[in-house]
């Protein structure tokens, strides 16, 4: 069975700079995305956080970091704890002048149970337009 990864870009009013530093800042992450009480952008480092879609939905996310690429490309791993399946994030950032595009890619939906409507590819949709498309957005361009 294959799969298209779900995959978003946006671009925002910003340095590439400033997104990087609000994508790998856990100080600055908490404020748009999750609350990650340690991050580093090295490759082997794990990391998790609590979120679902509401306070009775929420599960631990277990990441690992596989690829970084200063200012220009962070990977990581998606799983849940106690759930099969895996997934991959990907932020790439391009410098476009005074503006910064930046492509998500989430590969590896279809691996999560189907049993399971909350990890539904739609729910990902949503979640990350809202994510990229609004709370990142309004973050890097106040």
């Amino acid at each position: 069975m294959t799969s298209t990864p779900f995959v978003i870009e946006r671009t925002y009013h910003a340095p590439l700079k400033k997104v990087w530093k609000a994508r790998t800042d856990p100080n600055e992450m908490k404020q748009w995305y999750f609350d990650v009480p340690e991050f580093r952008t090295e490759v082997g480092f794990e990391f998790t956080f609590v979120g679902g879609k509401d306070e009775n939905n929420q599960y631990l996310h277990k990441c690992k970091i596989t690829m970084v690429v200063p200012e220009k490309k962070l990977t990581y791993s998606w799983r849940y704890d106690g759930y099969e399946g895996n997934s991959f994030v990907t932020f790439e950032l391009f410098d476009e002048g005074d503006k910064t595009r930046l492509k998500l890619t989430h590969e590896g939906l279809e691996t999560f149970p189907a049993s399971n409507p909350d990890l539904a590819k739609e729910n990902f949709a949503s979640g990350w337009t809202e994510i990229i498309g609004t709370s990142l957005k309004e973050f890097v361009e106040k």
